[in-house]
């Protein structure tokens, strides 16, 4: 059974320039991924697509294959999806049954992490995505209009916090899927999804720079617990 791990990692990103090759803790942030999904060993390929010469070059020095991306999926309204189908629709991957979609700026994620999640991946389940809990329930948003704060979900003013409903949230680190599945449907969000749960201190969603500097810490303590 042919898997690929795809790691997009285009260079415009706006919020925090240069964001998937920033140096954290020594290395370029795409390194990280890049060396989890080889140390699992699951993988005939990491395949990082890109348009920009930089990120090239970081990632082919990193190990990983390196995918020119025609400039139309580099745009900021390109999506991950659109870039995974790119990717396995091109003759060299046609024999390709399941794949996982990593992050470029997942520097937390580990090799256990990439295999344990690939384990839910089974034939009662075409897709299995990162998920964790939120910080502040959602039931507690509250919206502006006009300048005045009010509820965004009313029916759930007065109730206890134990008695929330159970949400989670994607956090953007992995995606595994069923090729013939995901191309299917176009989206990872797919009818026999999972989660696979990542604790708190182990997803960042970065994209500027308190982001960037909770992942660098976070991983600071990650490296020094595994060194004492």
């Amino acid at each position: 059974m042919r898997q690929i791990a795809i790691i997009p990692a285009r260079g415009g990103s706006k919020r925090l320039p240069r964001k998937n090759i920033l140096p954290i803790n020594g290395m370029p942030m795409i390194a990280y991924p890049i060396s989890a999904a080889l140390k699992s060993g699951i993988f005939d390929a990491v395949v990082v697509s890109t348009e920009d010469d930089e990120i090239a070059e970081v990632a082919h020095n990193n190990g990983a294959l390196v995918l020119r991306r025609p400039l139309e999926l580099a745009q900021d309204r390109s999506t991950v999806a659109q870039v995974c189908t790119q990717v396995l629709t091109l003759p060299q991957y046609q024999d390709v049954e399941n794949f996982c979609c990593i992050y470029a700026t997942a520097v937390l994620i580990e090799e256990k992490d990439i295999l344990s999640a690939r384990e839910l991946l089974s034939s009662d389940t075409d897709v299995v995505i990162g998920v964790t809990n939120y910080n502040y329930h959602p039931v507690q948003a509250l919206k502006d209009q006009d300048g005045y704060l009010s509820l965004m979900w009313p029916e759930y003013r007065g109730i206890q916090s134990q008695f929330y409903p159970e949400l989670l949230v994607d956090t953007g680190t992995l995606y595994w899927a069923k090729k013939a599945e995901f191309l299917k449907a176009s989206t990872f969000y797919a009818p026999r999804l999972k989660g696979y749960a990542f604790a708190n201190n182990k997803t960042v969603d970065i994209n500027n720079m308190q982001d960037y500097e909770r992942a660098r810490r976070l991983l600071t303590g990650m490296m020094e617990q595994y060194n004492e």
